[in-house]
């Protein structure tokens, strides 16, 4: 589904209203069209591949001296010919669109995509308070649709999709030729429906089956709680992602830890995959010391933007946030400003590394063109696209966080040997059922985990790895993994927090 949260800032552009013939202009200089906002966007569109159409032998490459009356009438020749000569019957629409989208491939940048009116309306809705779908923002990488991160108890992560996961075909179709949207309207679908993924995995030499269940997914931005740990209260607000409401949400959960008299902040931008820069910009201006830049906006000809903290005194407790591979944009620039401006620590993974900025231009008919037009910078001036965050601290989760989900066609048992296995061993240890080695080999000593596995959960004691015992080891996993007290980068924060409060 398209989890596209975009970064909007309050600048108002001229809008241009593209007629038939200005349609065609915006084909040879659609840089002129202006729009109404710009974004930040952690999911990147892939363009469908365009054939090559020759029209003459021995055609050179087109002299810079053109006009854009002569460039524009190459176009319209070109369109002529197709429609008149082409095998098949083709709409002057599907030409223009597919124009556009030729455009946007030649500039070789994933973030910007040309979306039909479906997809626009479909991008709107997830910016609503909730929609239907697996909860999970994708992207096209290396013209793969790519999970970028699946959303905190979300269908997706509860089917165990983790970011970096390709997509290769949808309920069994392949996926290969479309575009980031055109695959995207296939994943989504109603509430309790169940869309088949098959997913490529770095590391894993086998494609993984993962069904699954579409539901209803809110938009609850911003948790808090409080978590008690020596004789010290230690507040702690997970962001899901930045929404309309999210830093209106944020002010009053602070407000409420506050009241608390907390020790500390914990602020969780895990699996975050981005979203509104004036909801990132507000919640900065919370936590980060005044006179202090949160991020940067820097244009095609270097020329920057500072957006900057009015909070007048630093808050008197430390704070630390959390990050991990998932935590895209938005997160990224919080994550970096809390480390430059605010000279905090962050606990976790190096994040995603999503830092450019694209801006819509909305035609009409309700389709949409949105465009890469400016980088975000950290608050001392650095570019993280494509590099992302690095932590203070930095801490990986047990290997069972990240084990993938496993497919049983046949029971595994001794002498066989698969990445499914591989997995299962990986999960088995993590409960504490030792298989004795990770590497994919089903040994006897594994049969001994299997069936000491089976034996309590009630399952039939075969030793065999069945579809129904896969099933229950991986509902198990997914506990342990709910468990706070396994959370190894959460934990490593509270004490870092309670370090520091005891410093203060």
């Amino acid at each position: 589904m398209p989890e596209k949260y975009a970064v909007f800032c309050e600048t108002e552009w001229e809008l241009m209203q593209v007629n038939k013939k200005q349609m065609l202009l915006l084909i040879i200089v659609v840089l002129a069209v202006g729009a109404y906002g710009f974004f930040f966007l952690t999911d990147q569109a892939r363009i469908p591949n365009q054939a090559s159409t020759s029209v003459g032998s021995g055609e050179v490459a087109e002299s810079s001296e053109m006009t854009d009356e002569e460039l524009l009438a190459k176009f319209e020749k070109a369109m002529e010919i197709i429609q008149e000569q082409y095998v098949e019957d083709v709409s002057e629409e599907e030409l223009l669109q597919g124009a556009i989208e030729g455009m946007l491939q030649s500039l070789n940048d994933p973030y910007s995509v040309y979306m039909d009116q479906e997809t626009a309306n479909q991008f709107m809705e997830s910016l609503g308070s909730h929609f239907e779908g697996i909860g999970a923002e994708v992207s096209m990488t290396d013209g793969k649709v790519t999970i970028v991160a699946p959303f905190r108890e979300s269908p997706a992560e509860r089917a165990g999709l983790r970011p970096n996961d390709k997509i290769i075909e949808i309920d069994g179709n392949s996926i290969e030729g479309l575009s980031l949207y055109e695959a995207v309207l296939k994943i989504r679908g109603e509430q309790g429906t169940t869309v088949h993924l098959t997913i490529e995995r770095a590391g894993v030499n086998e494609f993984l089956q993962i069904p699954v269940e579409r539901d209803e997914i809110p938009i609850e931005t911003v948790r808090s709680s409080v978590i008690e740990r020596d004789g010290m209260k230690v507040g702690l607000l997970e962001i899901t992602s930045f929404s309309e409401d999210t830093a209106a949400r944020f002010q009053e959960g602070l407000e409420e830890l506050e009241a608390q008299n907390i020790d500390g902040l914990l602020i969780d931008v895990r699996g975050n995959p981005g979203g509104y820069l004036n909801a990132v910009e507000d919640i900065g201006k919370l936590i980060i010391p005044g006179g202090q830049p949160i991020v940067q906006i820097e244009n095609r000809a270097g020329e920057k933007v500072r957006y900057m903290s009015s909070l007048e005194e630093p808050k008197p407790y430390p704070i630390v946030g959390i990050t991990d591979g998932a935590s895209a944009s938005a997160s990224e620039i919080l994550a970096a400003a809390l480390i430059e401006a605010g000279d905090y620590d962050v606990v976790g993974e190096q994040t995603f590394g999503k830092g450019t900025v694209q801006q819509t231009i909305p035609f009409e008919d309700g389709s949409e063109l949105k465009l890469s037009l400016f980088k975000w910078l950290t608050s001392d001036g650095n570019d993280i696209n494509g590099e992302g965050v690095k932590p203070t601290v930095e801490v990986r989760q047990p290997d069972y966080f990240y084990s993938a989900p496993i497919t049983v066609e046949e029971p595994f048992k001794i002498d066989m040997m698969s990445e499914h296995i591989k997995n299962a061993q990986i999960m088995l240890k993590g409960l504490g059922f030792e298989p004795g080695r990770t590497d994919g080999y089903f040994d006897e000593q594994t049969e001994q985990a299997v069936l000491a596995f089976q034996q309590s959960n009630d399952l039939q004691a075969s030793g065999e790895l069945d579809e129904e015992t896969a099933s229950i080891l991986q509902e198990r996993i997914v506990e342990q993994v709910r468990e706070q007290a396994n959370d190894k980068q959460l934990r490593t924060a509270i004490e870092l927090v309670i370090k520091q409060a005891n410093e203060f």
